[in-house]
């Protein structure tokens, strides 16, 4: 009886995956020192989608082709004769019949491996992957990642062999315990979407490095944390080189593996017109890597918010990361038509919504001098008191920090966006909250709150725990009575700097009225122009949203057709709307 069950397992058994929920990969292993030689694993891969989840109930995993006499037998697989997709991309931009798709789907290629130094360590990192993704290699599950838009990486050196197949399987159905849950104003794009490298290092490596300003007594302190990892780790020489600077200084790791520096320096200060970077060599026994890194402080003083000392209004807009014949797959052109157009706006920040974005974006915004702020998708509503909803919330908000926090672009963290003021709720961001500080003190954190509309007062608990207090809020457009928002203003008695985070109006392109017509690009520009006169005098940053019209399949009337069209420029990057110009106007005089 027990054989003939097993034979029909993948008919009979209900629940042909839960074996293979293995623990998810935690951020404390993220490998951030990657600045050095690396191998890359994009291109064409052999791509399936798998409805009904049959890579696990066949165990295709396992690759019998043959029976135990050698004769071929029939399978409903073949991997190198599957279609090929490009890595990285989303399956639904890649192919039109998998535009709407949200499921399983398997990626897999194979590669060689041929050892460069004896003993050496390699590897694997994901730029994302949406949304619970499992890392195959050569018949063995290897590494298990929950969240789509953070890195992860897993040392594979124990399973290489000569010829390797890599299999990633990715899911990015909607579950009510994830991060972002069910519902969500963008498209839920799947697939492995960001790069795939493969790095060698040596048995003891620098895995992470963290570098910060801060001022004592008028005099400017670089701080340094370097991590090592790997076999021998305490008591090894870590050395760091700035040679701009004349900083040559080495230090000692404790048992953790870490070393800790602390060193005065005349730096030119990183900011808007001087997007200064220096270039930094970090050196062990056996490896080194390379950052460079830009040095500002990022502060608030009662109401207001300094940057280098100076009073600093934020002139910011959203947006997401999407390109619509691409998806989220963008390259770094389409990343600098956005920070142009940003920049060519008067912004001086940009709020990188709802979701960790590409690396490379805040890489390219430290080089072109523009600030950010960047947030993880709790958004809306989620299952707060849920400990895998939690564990979730805090390993992508752990991932983010250690991937960008050497980036001086990056001055706000981002707990949450639009969650109701519960108890539950509050416990849960106080957490999130505390991982931002105990991982970098060095930057803001906000939430984006709710307002209380019946007392018409800004009273969110969570604000009490911030640094900045920000409120989305869209009088002129779901609430047509402008003269709300001033009684909100005046009523709410804050002793923070306050961001509208978010506010606008849907406008079609090229579609014009009367100022009062909904849908026109006259009442969107009328709407940015009454909410800026009305709130100047009462915040410290204005985020309109959004850049960039985007996909979303929530939006469904006859001018959206499922898009967010609030944007300030059409989806095509290029046209740009009458509100454009209108903040483009108001920002030189804010």
């Amino acid at each position: 009886m027990a054989n003939m069950l097993e034979e029909y397992d993948h008919l009979l058994n209900i629940d042909p995956i839960s074996q293979y929920l293995i623990e998810p990969i935690k951020a404390e292993t993220l490998f951030t020192a990657s600045n050095r030689k690396k191998e890359s694993l994009n291109g064409e891969w052999n791509f399936s989608i798998d409805v009904y989840n049959t890579f696990y109930r066949k165990k295709f995993f396992n690759e019998v082709t043959k029976d135990s006499s050698g004769k071929e037998i029939p399978v409903d697989f073949d991997f190198n004769k599957w279609e090929k997709v490009k890595v990285p991309s989303n399956w639904n931009t890649e192919k039109e019949r998998y535009f709407f798709y949200e499921g399983t789907a398997i990626y897999t290629r194979m590669f060689l491996y041929e050892a460069n130094t004896e003993n050496e360590r390699v590897i694997i990192k994901i730029g994302a992957s949406n949304y619970d993704s499992q890392i195959w290699l050569n018949k063995k599950l290897i590494g298990r990642h929950i969240g789509g838009y953070t890195p992860y990486s897993i040392d594979i050196t124990n399973n290489l062999e000569k010829e390797n197949r890599l299999t990633i399987v990715v899911n990015n159905q909607r579950k009510i315990e994830q991060i972002p849950s069910l519902n969500y104003d963008w498209k839920n794009y799947g697939g492995i979407f960001r790069d795939i490298e493969v790095f060698r290092v040596p048995v003891n490596y620098i895995s992470d490095t963290f570098f910060y300003l801060s001022n004592v007594n008028n005099l400017d302190i670089i701080n340094a944390e370097i991590t090592l990892s790997g076999e021998s780790i305490s008591n090894q020489d870590i050395s760091i080189i700035i040679k701009e600077l004349d900083i040559y200084i080495k230090q000692k790791t404790d048992k953790q593996g870490k070393a800790i520096f602390s060193f005065p320096c005349n730096v030119q200060r990183w900011d808007f017109n001087n997007p200064k970077l220096y270039s930094i060599k970090i050196s062990s026994n056996d490896d080194e890597c390379y950052e460079e890194i830009g040095f500002r402080i990022i502060e608030c003083k009662g109401k207001e918010i300094f940057l280098n000392g100076q009073k600093l209004f934020l002139k910011g807009v959203c947006v997401h990361e999407e390109e619509i014949s691409k998806g989220k797959a963008l390259n770094d052109d389409d990343r600098l038509k956005i920070i142009i157009l940003a920049k060519e706006m008067g912004c001086n920040i940009i709020r990188l919504a709802h979701y960790p974005h590409s690396e490379h974006m805040a890489k390219l915004a430290d080089e072109l001098g523009v600030l950010l702020w960047e947030e993880i998708p709790v958004y809306w509503a989620l299952m707060f008191e849920n400990k895998e909803t939690l564990f979730s919330a805090q390993n992508q908000m752990k991932e983010l920090i250690l991937r960008d926090r050497n980036r001086a672009s990056v001055i706000i963290w981002g707990v949450g966006n639009e969650n109701p003021d519960t108890e539950p709720r509050l416990n849960f961001m106080k957490k999130l909250i505390n991982i931002c500080k105990d991982l970098d003190s060095s930057r803001l954190v906000t939430a984006a709150c709710l307002i209380n509309i019946d007392s018409l007062k800004i009273e969110d608990r969570l604000s009490n725990y911030l640094d900045l207090i920000s409120i989305n809020e869209y009088y002129g457009w779901y609430y047509r009575d402008y003269s709300t928002l001033s009684t909100i203003l005046e009523r709410s008695k804050l002793d923070k700097p306050l961001l509208i985070s978010e506010t606008g109006a849907d406008s079609k392109i090229n579609y014009h009225g009367f100022d009062e017509e909904l849908y026109t690009e006259e009442h969107q520009s009328k709407m940015y122009k009454k909410q800026i006169d009305i709130s100047r005098n009462y915040i410290q940053g204005f985020f309109p949203w959004i850049l960039i019209d985007f996909r979303s399949e929530i939006r469904m009337n006859n001018f959206q057709d499922f898009y967010n069209i609030k944007g300030l420029v059409d989806k095509d990057f290029k046209t740009k709307k009458l509100s454009y110009y209108l903040l483009k106007d108001e920002y030189k005089n804010l």
